[in-house]
């Protein structure tokens, strides 16, 4: 698979190439040549970068590539293999199984014991089971192969323990406009003319790669191919290409990603921002149902008793989804995202929550006191429970005053409510209830 391409003449392509070599891929005709003409990844190629520096101190270790499609991992592996002067060996996790590991393993190891070395890139490696993983450990800890991984899964959470340990992980980033424009250029010279399209047609088109490299350069060899009077616009564009599907994968990485922001979003009081992380979400075809509980839950725990009335809005934003369904119902959930973003914030409630779970641990086994107990029998009377308990509603004020924790317990302070909305007339009350206590002893 090809990611990043070079701009290198070569007698083998342009226009004057022979018609087999004029048939490959434009993006197998541009590929890189060098590590230094891979486009986007400056950060880790640098010399100050981790692969650079690896290279640089010629201590390359094993490595998993981390990142969106079409960013370069393949041809980084490629090209590491020619920079190290290791044999080159490529298998995909989706087609190779147990029997096609072995095979690789044993090359491996004759070829090392012939004086050479093997770098194995293994692509989407986080398809591999934990126990096919585990099968690489000792043939990488005993020099037999240089492992390079590539995964767009976050490798803490597909790749093992022991693997990750033994293999250093290379972010990738996503091609930016900047990168996209690069690689446009290259490929209007290897071709060589320009795209036919203006100025914002050009720049849409490179926008519906959405970051890909490869989809960029697939793109432009369609549109390449159209037999075209001048320039196209925009309009003209769209109506012949179709948008790149978003990237999106609902039980993956990016799924939790974007979640993380949308939450984010709320609670940092930004209703623009939320709105559009909760649109990508439903634009990548995320069940609303999901939504409408995670924004319910961005209710309890971030608002909770700032404004009680979000709960309740959450709520009925979600029962109005199961009411309309899409797309119409999706618009009450967008207005719960409004409110919630613009609602007072007190995480106040689920502090509160959490310190009282961890008191309840340290003190399980202490018994409330006597005087809060029932004694529905003589014999519990005469054990002293219910002995000496105030009725608060008889108290002054309604409030005796008394104590609810068990005995010899120091009484801990849980709940801290903020100067924000209602939780501010919520304070009021239990700095009353605090001074009175201390009058009463």
């Amino acid at each position: 698979m090809a990611d990043l391409f070079d701009n290198v003449p070569s007698t083998q392509t342009g226009p004057d190439a022979p018609r087999a070599t004029r048939a490959a891929p434009l993006a197998d005709r541009i590929r890189p040549q060098s590590l230094s003409e891979v486009i986007g990844q400056e950060n880790v190629l640098s010399e100050d970068g981790p692969l650079g520096a690896m290279l640089g101190a010629e201590s390359l270790s094993s490595l998993i590539l981390w990142g969106p499609p079409g960013v370069g991992k393949t041809t980084i592996a490629r090209l590491l293999a020619d920079v190290t002067d290791l044999h080159f060996v490529q298998i995909s996790a989706i087609f190779s199984g147990v029997p096609e590991l072995r095979k690789v393993f044993e090359a491996a190891r004759v070829r090392r014991q012939n004086g050479g070395g093997t770098l194995l890139f293994v692509d989407e490696i986080h398809r591999f089971n934990r126990a096919q993983q585990d099968s690489f450990l000792p043939h990488m800890e005993d020099g037999t192969i240089l492992l390079v991984g590539a995964t767009t899964e976050n490798p803490s959470f597909e790749l093992n323990a022991a693997l990750l340990s033994r293999a250093q992980v290379i972010v990738l980033k996503r091609l930016d406009l900047a990168d996209l424009e690069l690689l446009a250029q290259r490929a209007e010279r290897e071709l060589g003319r320009p795209l036919p399209l203006d100025g914002e047609a050009r720049e849409a088109l490179l926008d519906m790669a959405d970051g890909d490299g490869r989809a960029a350069l697939n793109l432009i060899e369609q549109v390449m191919a159209w037999k075209v009077d001048g320039k196209l616009s925009t309009d003209q564009l769209s109506q012949r290409l179709m948008k790149r599907a978003t990237l999106y994968d609902k039980s993956g990485d990016e799924h939790y990603n974007l979640i993380s922001a949308l939450h984010k979003s709320v609670r940092g009081s930004d209703p623009d921002a939320a709105l559009y992380w909760l649109a990508r979400m439903l634009e990548g075809g995320e069940d609303p149902r999901y939504l409408a509980r995670r924004i319910t839950r961005m209710a309890v725990e971030d608002i909770g008793l700032a404004d009680p009335a979000a709960q309740r809005h959450c709520l009925d934003a979600w029962a109005l989804y199961e009411r309309l369904g899409s797309p119409e119902g999706e618009l009450a959930l967008a207005q719960a995202v409004i409110y919630l973003a613009l609602a007072p914030k007190s995480n106040a409630g689920y502090v509160a929550y959490k310190a009282a779970r961890s008191e309840a641990k340290r003190t399980g086994s202490l018994m409330p006191p006597a005087h809060i107990l029932n004694a529905p029998t003589k014999l519990m009377k005469e054990q002293g429970y219910g002995s000496g308990y105030e009725y608060d509603h008889d108290a002054e004020g309604a409030f005796s005053g008394q104590n609810y924790f068990p005995e010899g317990m120091k009484r801990p302070v849980l709940y801290n409510p903020v100067e924000r909305g209602f939780e501010r007339e919520l304070k009021k009350r239990l700095d009353w209830f605090v001074q009175q206590r201390a009058k009463r002893g």
